[in-house]
């Protein structure tokens, strides 16, 4: 079994100067990410899809140990019925492609709205999907979390050898009015709570691999407690330096 750790996104300019050396320069932050972190969630791709020559560059930038795991765009997965969105999003798998070794499960993403009443909806969709790319679902309507929904869900995504992707915001459920927070810039942190869904942490596992996001609190303390829990952080460096973590354990 390999564990892969990674964040949202490589282009962030607070790291430098500390997770990237001092003077790094933007055209050079995926190099330095993948040299420290082993996986990237491809969060930009929810956004845009990339030209192929801005995937060539990924490519050239990183080890072939890396894995990418793209983000559907929200064109498709945000937009009403998935059913409706097939060939878009086969031709976004056509486009993630060339990753070869470097492509890892792919991440589909469903906003509040998707609810259980979409279920064949969703069955069409991932019957549509190509089995030989993996594909880690996430859900937020908390109806998918109570039963029959819940173990409708699990069973079809087990039937597809898909993930159902765990989230766990437990860390920043309490940061308002929290001292570790005071007089810093975690103003967008209290922010970012509320648009992460506060949803059940579960243990079930519908496919061979586990596709976790962990997102943090400041405070170290609270990253490696809750990490113990979901047998994810366990270096301090991991958890001070990405406080919205990827987790991807591959069979």
């Amino acid at each position: 079994m390999s564990i892969y750790l990674g964040c949202p996104v490589w282009s962030f300019k607070g790291w430098v100067g500390n997770f990237y050396p001092k003077g790094t320069k933007s055209t050079d932050f995926l190099r330095e990410y993948s040299s420290r972190l082993t996986t990237i969630e491809g969060n930009t791709t929810f956004y845009a899809v990339p030209a192929s020559k801005t995937i060539e560059a990924w490519i050239e930038q990183t080890p072939e140990t890396f894995r990418f795991c793209p983000k559907i765009p929200k064109a498709i997965s945000h937009n009403g019925k998935l059913t409706e969105y097939v060939d878009r999003a086969l031709h976004f798998v056509e486009v993630m492609r060339p990753l070869a070794s470097r492509l890892g499960p792919m991440f589909l993403q469903l906003p509040p709205s998707y609810s259980p009443r979409l279920l064949d909806d969703l069955a069409t969709f991932l019957a549509a999907w190509p089995k030989e790319i993996r594909l880690g679902v996430e859900v937020r309507h908390l109806d998918w979390f109570d039963a029959p929904h819940r173990d409708s869900l699990n069973q079809l995504l087990t039937s597809h050898n898909m993930a159902r992707v765990v989230i766990d915001t437990r860390p920043i459920r309490n940061l308002q009015g929290d001292a570790s927070t005071a007089g810093r810039s975690y103003e967008s942190l209290l922010e970012a709570r509320e648009r992460k869904p506060d949803v059940p942490v579960f243990l079930e596992r519908t496919t061979e691999f586990i596709f976790l996001r962990f997102i943090g609190h400041p405070d170290l303390d609270h990253n490696l407690g809750a990490g113990r829990r979901v047998g994810g952080l366990s270096r301090p460096a991991d958890a001070a330096k990405c406080r919205c973590l990827h987790l991807l354990s591959l069979a």
